[in-house]
């Protein structure tokens, strides 16, 4: 049976949602439901979609949102806070180490093949810092549920997070269609997050930087799938959405082409991957980056967020390992715990995990969106069988995870409520500091029973409310 948030098995509501719960009760169905198409269409007019790559239909889809917020109380977030802390922290250390002294490895806490094998480590940032020593400037880290104090972190987002712009996008539109809601609930503020991150982002400006540092999205354009998220906070920001072609290299800096001509940036907070941003260093067949912008880096003159390299930390075999990385850079054990996780490449994990697929989840160690992964629960035994040849061919493409008992949120169908499972993606900006934005993204599996709540994959989002005290 998994955890409710909102309701107690006595049928109660849960003392976060109590001032929630009295409202809801007292609302006609009808005018909910009515008031879930109102969303619909604000969210239709203002554009907030995402594409699916490889939908014939679907070049651009709008992402289902929930009126029913997830909510979270002042010292369940607290909680979760400082173990999100301590493991971004100990991210950027790992980070430091691993492209300098290499101290992890020597000290034989982690595999050298599992780093020096890796696609995602970039050799040309062995013996680079990035300006303020900060690699991971945005984190998104995934955490699920399964009870009333046990929290886990499913994975850590340091390359390119995404979905900040619709849990930007959830509370303006929680806020216009209830304003009483926040008048009855002393909920956390998330809209100073585009301000937060100019903020962050300015301060790591490189040390060539002379002036007011100039900052500038770099996107590989309209067709990529988060392009609309690009354009939104390059424009909550206040500053330019730029693609590759708009720059260049000149005198030592990368240059923006502008109505005055061109002109330099100082900090680029790059939506590209890093295969993709520099021809010159990458793979030379790139039209979506800079030739020449490592160089220009290399040399303290641009600052990239986030840092080229940094993708190594979103490796699912990495982070079987984050609990040793945890403790080698803190000294002190990890204060959210890992999902329990089978890594494939180990011989005898791999005939465990083969002998028991009807009972695991599989991920690639590279996936991401829910996509490449089996459920074993609700697989078919021929997908297992063919799932089963994919792990003997590459076992060490694999991790493999216990089907966790994930937390359920209630959403509005049109008899009511019923629960859905869900999943957060808190937002974490690091500088001299680490600012942790209050909630976070709620993605939700909207089928019932189903665990995968990748919008991609059908999910939808909700507002997340962090209460005051």
């Amino acid at each position: 049976m998994a955890f409710d948030e909102m309701m107690n098995a006595d049928d109660a509501p849960r003392q976060p949602y109590q001032q929630y719960f009295e409202w809801y009760s007292g609302q006609n169905p009808a005018h909910l439901i009515g008031k879930s198409r109102d969303a619909e269409s604000i969210f239709r007019k203002t554009g907030i979609t995402f594409a699916v790559y490889g939908h014939a239909d679907s070049a651009e889809k709008l992402i289902p949102f929930d009126l029913i917020p997830r909510i979270i109380s002042a010292k369940e977030w607290r909680k979760l806070a400082q173990g999100i802390e301590q493991r971004v922290v100990a991210l950027n250390a790992f980070l430091d180490d691993i492209y300098h002294k290499q101290e992890i490895i020597r000290a034989g806490r982690i595999p050298r093949a599992l780093i020096e094998k890796n696609s995602a480590f970039l050799p040309q940032m062995i013996g680079f810092r990035p300006p303020g020593g900060v690699y991971t400037h945005i984190v998104g880290t995934d955490i699920v549920r399964t009870g009333e104090d046990q929290f886990y972190v499913l994975e850590d987002n340091a390359r390119t997070p995404s979905g900040v712009s619709y849990m930007l996008e959830n509370r303006e539109t929680m806020m216009q269609m209830f304003p009483e809601l926040f008048h009855r609930n002393k909920v956390q503020r998330v809209e100073d997050y585009p301000m937060l991150l100019r903020q962050s982002l300015a301060s790591l400006a490189p040390p060539g930087c002379k002036g007011k540092p100039r900052l500038a999205v770099l996107t590989p354009g309209i067709y990529n799938s988060a392009y609309y998220e690009h354009s939104f906070l390059a424009d909550m920001m206040g500053v330019e959405l730029v693609e590759g072609s708009d720059l260049r290299v000149m005198d030592g800096k990368v240059k923006m082409r502008t109505t005055r001509g061109y002109e330099a940036i100082d900090v680029l907070y790059r939506r590209v991957d890093d295969d993709f941003l520099d021809p010159l260093t990458f793979r030379p067949d790139s039209a979506l980056g800079i030739p020449g912008i490592m160089d220009v880096y290399r040399a303290g003159n641009i600052t990239i967020a986030n840092a080229p390299g940094t993708g190594i930390s979103d490796d699912k075999a990495i982070y079987s390992y984050m609990p040793e990385i945890v403790e080698f850079y803190t000294g002190r054990k990890p204060l959210l715990e890992n999902v329990p996780t089978w890594r494939c490449s180990e011989p005898q994990s791999l005939q465990y995990v083969l002998d028991n697929l009807a009972d695991l989840v599989v991920k690639e160690v590279h996936g991401s969106g829910g996509y490449g992964m089996l459920v074993g629960p609700t697989a078919s035994k021929k997908e297992r069988a063919e799932f089963a040849a994919k792990l003997a061919a590459r076992p060490a493409n694999y991790i493999a995870q216990p089907t966790l008992s994930l937390s359920t949120v209630p959403i509005l169908v049109k008899k009511g409520i019923a629960p859905r499972h869900v999943d957060l993606r808190p937002y974490v900006l690091v500088s001299d500091k680490v600012q942790i934005i209050p909630g976070g993204l709620t993605r939700v599996a909207l089928k019932q029973g189903s665990l995968v709540v990748n919008s991609s994959q059908g999910g939808g989002t909700k507002d997340t409310w962090v209460l005051e005290d």
